[in-house]
Order: C-alpha cells, then sequence, then structure tokens
C-alpha cells in the first residue's frame, strides 16, 4: 500500500500531521493527527472563582485569548444571573473586533496567501507582494492595539472581567481608534479584491453542513444564545453537547465533533453563508460581489470569507466608537465591575471565535466552580477538514496514478495543507483533557 505522509503542517497554530494511504488509485484511509498533550484547562479551572477562571482560560491561546475570555465570562454571567450594561456590551464587541481583525488579517494574509501565489512564506512573497504584506501586517497591528486599548494587553488582557472592566478606554484613545480604522478601510477592500481574484483549486469540493451563532438582532455579528444551522433548524446554546457530539478518535488527541452523524462547518466561512446577507456598507458590496454556490462546496473559500468580515469589523468599528464617544462622560461608570448577587448556578456561554463557535460551560457552587467543559471551533472543523482531504487525495491520486512523481507528490501535498490551513486550525486550542474510564 502507498502512502502520502505530510510530517509537519506548516503556517498553522500548533502541531499536526497528515497521513493518506491508498492502493490501485484508491484512497483507503485518512487520518488529520494532532500528536500534542491535552491542556487540561478544564480541571485547571475547578476549585477557582469566576474573576480566576477568566485570567486562566485566555491562556489556552495567544491568538484568540479575547473569544475564550469573553465566551467564559458569558456563561459565568448568565450562570449567576447577571444582566450585562450597554455599554459593558459595547466595549466587549470592540475588543471581539479588534481580535478578528486581528487574526483574520494574520492568516488570510500571510499563512493562506503564500499557497495561493506559489510562495512557501509570506517573507518569500515580498519581492512581488511587498505593498500587501505590509497593508496585512498594519491590519493586524491595529487588531492589537484595539486589544491592547481594551483589555490592558494586546494578548490575555486582563482588564474585562466578570460583570464589566476595570477602566473604560479614554476619549483619545477611541478617537486614535477612529482615525487608524478610516484609514485602514481602503486596505481591506484591496486586499479582499486580491483574495477574490485568486485561483481557487476544485478537488476537493463536497457539500457542506454548516453551522453558526445566531445574534440577537437582525445584523451581522459575533454572538447569541441560538445556533443556526444551514439545515434550516435553530437550537439553544444549551444543546451544545447534543449540536456537537464530542468523541475520542485513536489518531489524535484532539476530540471530534458531528452533528447527525455528519460533518460540520463553523468559521469565517459558515457565518457568511448563514449570515451574509445581513450585511450592510462596503462589506455587503463585496460579499455581493465575491459569493458563489463555490462557497457552500469548497473550504478554500474561508479565506476570502474572512477577509470580508475584517472590512466589516473595520467598518462596524467606526460606528461603535462613535456610540462609546456619545456615552464619554459617562462611560467609566456604565462599565464598572458589578458584584453577582447569587454565588450558585451552571450555563453555558458562547461566541464566535474567528475559527467559529466556541461554547464554554461552568457549573458554580459557593462561589467556585465545580465542573468545566469547553468545545473548541477546531475540534469540530477537524472531521471536515479529513473529509475534504479525503476526496481531494481521490481525485488527484486517479488523475496521477499510481506511484505519482516527486513534483506530482509536492502538489497533491501542498493542495491537502492548504485545505487544513482554509480552516485557519488552532490546534493547541482544540486538545484538552480525555477522561478514561476504570
Amino acid at each position: 500500500m502507498n502512502e502520502i505522509r505530510i510530517k509537519s503542517l506548516a503556517r498553522v497554530e500548533g502541531h499536526g500531521n497528515i497521513t493518506v494511504q491508498f492502493a490501485k488509485n484508491k484512497v483507503k484511509e485518512v487520518n488529520l493527527n494532532i500528536p500534542e498533550g491535552p491542556r487540561l484547562f478544564e480541571t485547571l479551572v475547578i476549585g477557582k472563582t469566576p474573576e480566576e477562571v477568566v485570567n486562566i482560560v485566555p491562556r489556552i491561546c495567544a491568538i484568540c485569548s479575547v473569544s475564550h475570555r469573553y465566551s467564559a465570562i458569558r456563561a459565568l454571567e448568565r450562570a449567576l444571573e447577571m444582566k450585562e450594561t450597554k455599554a459593558t456590551n459595547m466595549l466587549r464587541t470592540l475588543m471581539h473586533y479588534g481580535e478578528m481583525i486581528e487574526s483574520h488579517a494574520l492568516h488570510a494574509f500571510v499563512l493562506a496567501l503564500p499557497d495561493f501565489v506559489g510562495y512557501p512564506s509570506a517573507i518569500a512573497m515580498v519581492d512581488k507582494f511587498a505593498p500587501q504584506v505590509l497593508k496585512a501586517l498594519k491590519l493586524k497591528k491595529f487588531g492589537n492595539y484595539i486589544m491592547e486599548v481594551v483589555t490592558a494587553r494586546w494578548t490575555h488582557g486582563e482588564n474585562p472581567t466578570v460583570g464589566g472592566f476595570g477602566s473604560a478606554p479614554t476619549r483619545q484613545q477611541l478617537l486614535d481608534i477612529k482615525k487608524q480604522a478610516e484609514a485602514l478601510i481602503p486596505d481591506a477592500e484591496e486586499l479582499v479584491e486580491l483574495v477574490r481574484n485568486l485561483h481557487y483549486p476544485t478537488s476537493m469540493e463536497d457539500g457542506m453542513i454548516f453551522m453558526c451563532l445566531k445574534p440577537p438582532t437582525e445584523k451581522y455579528g459575533f454572538i447569541g444564545d441560538t445556533v443556526l444551522i444551514s439545515t434550516g433548524e435553530e437550537h439553544p446554546i444549551e444543546k451544545y453537547k447534543e449540536l456537537t457530539n464530542e468523541r475520542v478518535v485513536g489518531h489524535s488527541t484532539a476530540k471530534r465533533c458531528r452533528y447527525n452523524d455528519k460533518p460540520f462547518v463553523v468559521g469565517a466561512l459558515a457565518r457568511m453563508n448563514l449570515l451574509g446577507e445581513r450585511l450592510h456598507g462596503k462589506s455587503a458590496d463585496c460579499f455581493k460581489r465575491c459569493y458563489s454556490l463555490s462557497w457552500i462546496r469548497n473550504p478554500l473559500y474561508g479565506n476570502l470569507a474572512q477577509a470580508i468580515e475584517l472590512l466589516f469589523c473595520l467598518e462596524q468599528t467606526l460606528k461603535l466608537v462613535d456610540e462609546l464617544l456619545k456615552r464619554e462622560k459617562t462611560l467609566e461608570a456604565e462599565t464598572s465591575i458589578q458584584k453577582p448577587s447569587i454565588k450558585t448556578g451552571k450555563n453555558v456561554g458562547a461566541v464566535e471565535a474567528p475559527r467559529g463557535t466556541l461554547y464554554h460551560y461552568y457549573e458554580l457552587s459557593r462561589g467556585m466552580v465545580t465542573n468545566a467543559n469547553m468545545v473548541i471551533p477546531t475540534t469540530q472543523n477537524l472531521d471536515a477538514m479529513e473529509n475534504h482531504i479525503r476526496i481531494a487525495a481521490q481525485n488527484l491520486i486517479s488523475n496521477i496514478g499510481e506511484g505519482p512523481s516527486q513534483d506530482k507528490r509536492k502538489d497533491l501535498e501542498l493542495t491537502l495543507e492548504m485545505i487544513v490551513r482554509s480552516y485557519d486550525p488552532c490546534i493547541s486550542c482544540s486538545v484538552h483533557v480525555v477522561e478514561l474510564g476504570k
């Protein structure tokens, strides 16, 4: 039996490898292997206070630390029957936009783009794409700046907590965010066009089931208490276990998820397919110009979906800052930390992380966490990734024949890596505790 083995996936967060076994031009087995050790965060938070929990869980990841913090805050506040103020919600939304901008700029234009233009890295692209690389890095830096202003650090910031914020941004900081966002919108539009005009291979195409959170209003957004599914169903996030059905597989330290025993997809591509018609402004124009039926079959369009979401976040940042400036005199008081009136409860909270729907669940007794669970976007996407790898491998092996040449093997391997990278996996986030029965 022949084997294609990619020993180390490049330009992804964490460590993974791909094994494809085939014989007589037929794929026999495909494994997307995740070899990282369990992170144990669900155990680390046991016996901790809510305030300690929201400082611990962002350490799961330096890239999506805001989403982990935000999801935990939402879960703990729901468990303790706390209601956030309008101003607190606005500041939390702003920090969330910062993370989306930073993460999407890094992935779409630094990690994924080199594959499409024939370069091994963003650094190697500089000879031909220097202006585009610099614009992407400026966007990433701006996202970091928003997080630094709102959360007090550009990663693992501890200003947002259960009940509010330790302090609010100053008027000058908000004006500076607005000024930078305005200046960067043309760059974001240009980068959307760059990604739109790329050549997208089709060897991996297959129908997909999409999931994302339903925003509380009729607008595009990244939070919600209801899950939308492309099958037409809607379910409350309290059913997150039934929606994800986590299970353990032998070749991975990351769990796997299926819905109705089928792979499904979360992330920017899912959000655009389910919510894209809700966009307004320049991002809506880009969506209408870029969207096609290929988006429901080809995971590579996740990169383009991220580029449009980045533009959306810049546009919304302008509006959000204007609203916050109207509350300048009362912002500190409106976002100050509120204390819960109860100390016992349980609930789940969810946000759309850059890579997809992120669930945090906590049980508390007398102010201490007694049980916790986290379901990570990459965990939900792994079965879909493996499915698209299988389809691409079968199509390409059938075309190039048994025992392909070294060059053809490299082309095949690149396509398989592109599939994984299109999901923007956060592999380190996805590995967590596995309970072993006696």
